[in-house]
């Protein structure tokens, strides 16, 4: 279920890269730029770090679903979508963080 949400939302957001800003959120935040896309990223996970400390489970999963959204925009604008994030994912499953962090720090990307 998730990997269609995942799906049609990166088609979504393909679309509206084409879009008119004066429809569309998303096509607004893309003509406003990379710099508008990651401000709204750094509100949204500020946004997430409250909730966390308030406690209200509810509104810590509204609000991460809005800084994932706004991580699929960027994602987007870079001609990346959820997909590459989840093969990075994939390919980090059952390294221990601690060996994974010292093969970045061996072969910078």
């Amino acid at each position: 279920m998730s990997n269609d949400i995942l799906q049609r939302l990166t088609e979504t957001l393909e679309t509206r890269k084409q879009a008119s800003p004066e429809s569309s959120y998303v096509a607004r935040l893309f003509s406003k730029g990379e710099d508008a896309i990651l401000k709204k990223i750094g509100e949204e996970a500020t946004e997430v770090l409250l909730a966390s400390k308030g406690g209200d489970k509810s509104h810590l999963v509204y609000e991460t679903a809005d800084l994932w959204f706004h991580c699929m925009v960027l994602l987007a604008r870079h001609g990346l979508s959820a997909d590459d994030v989840l093969s990075e994912l994939a390919r980090r499953e059952g390294l221990s963080g601690i060996a994974e962090k010292e093969s970045r720090k061996n072969n910078p990307s």
